[in-house]
C-alpha cells in the first residue's frame, strides 16, 4: 500500500484527503492548525499539528518512509517553498508542491518540487472550457498541449461509421469511447456508427480539437 506525507490541510489539503482515502493509500496529514486537522480524522491515517517549516519536526516525520510528500500549503508561499526545500534536503523519494502563478512554480521547482500543481488555474481553466461550448460535457487537460474532450457526436456524423469518416485524418484525434443513453463503450472499432443523442471522448491537442469541432462558435 502507497503511503503519502500530506501538508497543509486547507480545501485543496481536505479534499486531496479524502480522494487519497477513496483510493486505499495511508495518508499522514500535518497542518499548524488544530482545527484543519480535525476535519480530516476520518480521511486519513494519522494527523498531527505542526509546522513543516521546523526541521526537526518534519524529520520526526520520517520522511524517506513516505513514497510521496505532497505540500499543499496555499496561504502562506514562503512556508510552501521552506518545506518543499526540506522535504528535498530530507531526501524525500517525491515532492508534489502547489503553486498559485508560474513564478511559484519557477521557485519551487528550483527548491527540490518534483512536480508543481495549480489547483486553482486547472479548475478556472476546466470551468471556461465546459461554459464555452454547449457541445462539451467532460474535459480533462492532459500535460502538455493535449487533452480528452467528451463532445456530443456532430449531426454530421450521424449514421455514419467511425472508419467512413476518417475521424484520425480528418479531425487529427482518437477516438477513446462513445458514450450512449449513460453508458460507455470503450471498445470502438472502424464499424461503430456514430448515433444521434450520443457523445464521443477524443483526445489531441486541445487546440485543434477546439478548432476542429468549431466548439468556440
Amino acid at each position: 500500500m502507497r503511503s503519502v506525507l500530506l501538508i497543509g490541510l486547507g480545501r485543496f489539503g481536505r479534499y486531496t484527503a479524502q480522494k487519497l482515502n477513496e483510493l486505499n493509500v495511508q495518508v499522514m496529514a500535518v497542518d499548524k492548525d488544530e482545527h484543519r486537522v480535525n476535519k480530516v480524522l476520518g480521511y486519513v491515517t494519522n494527523a498531527l499539528i505542526g509546522d513543516s517549516t521546523d526541521q526537526n519536526f518534519l524529520k520526526s516525520l520520517g520522511i524517506n518512509d513516505y513514497d510521496v510528500c505532497i505540500v499543499a500549503i496555499g496561504d502562506d508561499f514562503i512556508s510552501s517553498l521552506e518545506t518543499t526545500s526540506l522535504l528535498h534536503e530530507m531526501g524525500a523519494k517525491k515532492v508534489i508542491s502547489r503553486a498559485t502563478g508560474m513564478s511559484q512554480e519557477k521557485f519551487l521547482l528550483r527548491n527540490g518540487a518534483d512536480v508543481v500543481v495549480f489547483p486553482e488555474r486547472d479548475l478556472a481553466n476546466e470551468t471556461a472550457i465546459r461554459a464555452s461550448s454547449s457541445s462539451v460535457s467532460d474535459y480533462m487537460n492532459l500535460e502538455g498541449e493535449y487533452a480528452i474532450f467528451e463532445i456530443r457526436v456532430p449531426e454530421s456524423w450521424y449514421g455514419k461509421t467511425v472508419a467512413s469518416l476518417s475521424i484520425r485524418n480528418v479531425y487529427r484525434v482518437n477516438v477513446l469511447g462513445i458514450r450512449k443513453d449513460g453508458v460507455m463503450n470503450m471498445h470502438v472499432t472502424g464499424d461503430t456508427v456514430m448515433e444521434k443523442g450520443a457523445s464521443v471522448m477524443v483526445l489531441g491537442k486541445e487546440a485543434v480539437i477546439f478548432k476542429s469541432f468549431h466548439l468556440a462558435e
